[in-house]
């Protein structure tokens, strides 16, 4: 467990993993390591959850994400809106899920939600704490160096410094990611050269629009329960050099009058900010004892609002991994599976936000590749494509040989109902494989309730489904040996449902699929990949 006791003036902590940064990916990592039984301790130099609400949307695959941890009811039913876009064209995201479309979920919700997680899973989260050094704890390694050791990190918190040793650390602490600087660690890409400029403000009146293109900009203007949030691009104007600073409201309401004709100066601003179309992400995602998520390992414009979904989803993929590796019961091998499938995924979603960015703020001479683009997205093939990208529904990894992953177009579920025109396959590879584990009702063998696979889910343990319904035998025996970490079920799967009558999934705490077959070839292989060696092995 975590323990905490004084040095002289300093307060000492030890623990296995320490999270920098208590924003959406860092507590929803927190979540996961304690759901995995590693001890977390969360620091962050905010004193509490943010207050402004810049990012709004919470994609489908995230849905899936919240509700395979028994978390959506808190949301109740948040706005839903089927259509998104790409870089301003009309894009219908509708893809088989349990949560298809985009779903508007103000940040300060989200922050709200995963902190409340985080508190009652027991993860030790201190506010008011600045993170100032990191060492390695490993012999002939300097500070700002990452050994094999464990970490130590020095904080200032409100009562005086802070000294943290823990096993691992994870920087989440945003796009000017102290962590990162002090492990100096290559972040290739480019600065930003445009920007757009954002407010939320109350007591003004303009109509709504969605991704204007005017004469002079880009105009984009939408009104909920009184408060207006309006964003603006002059076309032409480079990204001004604020040293960390934000624009003042005056700044905004000059472009937007530039571009609309119209004032908004009677307004009151209850947040300014801008973003720019800088793109960098990690060379490596993993330092020895040191790994990122979310905007610490990318930056990006948030077009689509990919960004922080991307962020959730590095957490959720990396939570179980580090705390199986804390545990013993994997090897630090793992956590390189970890770099393979995000650093892709990473890298497929800042590439589909360049293009996006040059068609949103580009000036006349992109109109012609706009107008293709709205052509092609009328083609169900290319919609589905596009679609899978932006939800993180479309995403299938590499399990089978850790290189990554794709972004595919067969959908998990779609693809046992012949949904999308996805890469080749090899006769040999079950199209789900490497992929999410659909929603679908489940037939108990022995009786009761209908079930749904995403309730199965909720322990944050691996799965064994078994779908003939007899409790095959065969698999349940060579699965035994991990039944302290994978839970075997024996279920018939819903007539007409995306699952596969007669077959066998095992599915990772992250809920895509790690192997599929009919018996038992290559389950324990899979299992020792994926949830270790046993005890008697190591």
């Amino acid at each position: 467990m975590t323990t905490d006791h004084q040095d002289t003036d300093t307060t000492i902590l030890d623990t296995d993993v320490l999270v920098v940064g208590a924003g959406p990916a860092g507590l929803m990592l927190a979540s996961e390591l304690r759901l995995g039984g590693a001890e977390v301790v969360v620091v962050d130099q905010r004193p509490g959850p943010t207050t402004e609400s810049r990012a709004s949307t919470l994609h489908a695959r995230t849905m899936e994400i919240l509700d395979s941890r028994g978390l959506l009811d808190e949301l109740g039913t948040p706005p839903c809106e089927p259509r998104g876009h790409f870089g301003g064209v009309p894009l219908d995201l509708t893809l088989p899920s349990s949560h298809p479309g985009q779903w508007k979920v103000a940040q300060t919700r989200t922050e709200e939600l995963l902190q409340r997680r985080a508190a009652v899973l027991g993860a030790d989260l201190r506010r008011r704490h600045q993170l100032l050094s990191l060492e390695a704890k490993s012999e002939g390694a300097g500070r700002g160096r990452v050994g094999r050791g464990g970490v130590e990190a020095e904080a200032i918190g409100p009562y005086g410094p802070v000294r943290i040793r823990a096993r691992y650390l994870v920087g989440c602490d945003g796009e000017d990611s102290t962590v990162r600087r002090l492990v100096r660690a290559p972040f290739p890409g480019r600065d930003a050269a445009r920007e757009l400029l954002r407010a939320d403000v109350s007591g003004v009146e303009v109509a709504d629009r969605r991704f204007q293109r005017l004469e002079h900009g880009l105009a984009i203007a939408a009104t909920r329960e009184g408060v207006t949030r309006v964003m603006v691009h002059e076309f032409g104007r480079p990204a001004a050099e604020r040293g960390g600073a934000e624009p003042d409201f005056a700044e905004v309401t000059d472009v937007w009058k530039r571009v609309t004709g119209e004032d908004i100066s009677q307004g009151t601003p209850l947040w300014v900010n801008a973003f720019g179309d800088a793109n960098r992400q990690l060379a490596h995602y993993r330092h020895g004892r040191v790994l990122f998520a979310g905007d610490a390992a990318h930056r990006q414009m948030p077009s689509g609002g990919q960004a922080l979904n991307l962020g959730v989803q590095d957490a959720f993929n990396l939570g179980w991994k580090l705390a199986a590796v804390v545990r013993g019961s994997a090897g630090e091998d793992l956590l390189d599976t970890y770099h393979s499938e995000r650093h892709t995924v990473g890298r497929q979603v800042l590439a589909n936000i360049r293009a996006q960015v040059e068609l949103l703020l580009g000036g006349p001479e992109v109109e012609p590749a706009r107008a293709l683009l709205t052509e092609l997205v009328a083609l169900d093939g290319v919609r589905q494509h596009l679609a899978g990208m932006i939800s993180g529904l479309g995403i299938r990894y590499d399990v089978e040989g850790a290189e990554g992953c794709g972004a595919g177009d067969d959908f998990g579920a779609g693809a046992a109902q012949g949904v999308g025109v996805g890469p080749e396959i090899h006769s040999d590879e079950h199209p789900l494989l490497g992929r999410r584990l659909p929603d679908a009702w489940l037939e108990p063998a022995e009786g009761g309730a209908r079930r749904r696979t995403t309730e199965l889910l909720r322990t944050g343990r691996g799965l064994l489904l078994s779908l003939d319904g007899d409790g095959a035998p065969a698999l349940r025996a060579t699965a035994a040996p991990w039944s302290d970490r994978v839970a075997f079920v024996a279920d018939r799967p819903a007539a007409g449902g995306p699952l596969p009558a007669g077959q066998a999934l095992l599915v990772r705490p992250d809920g895509y699929v790690a192997w599929a077959g009919s018996g038992p070839a290559g389950l324990a292989r899979a299992l020792t990949r994926w949830f270790g060696t046993l005890a008697a092995d190591r």
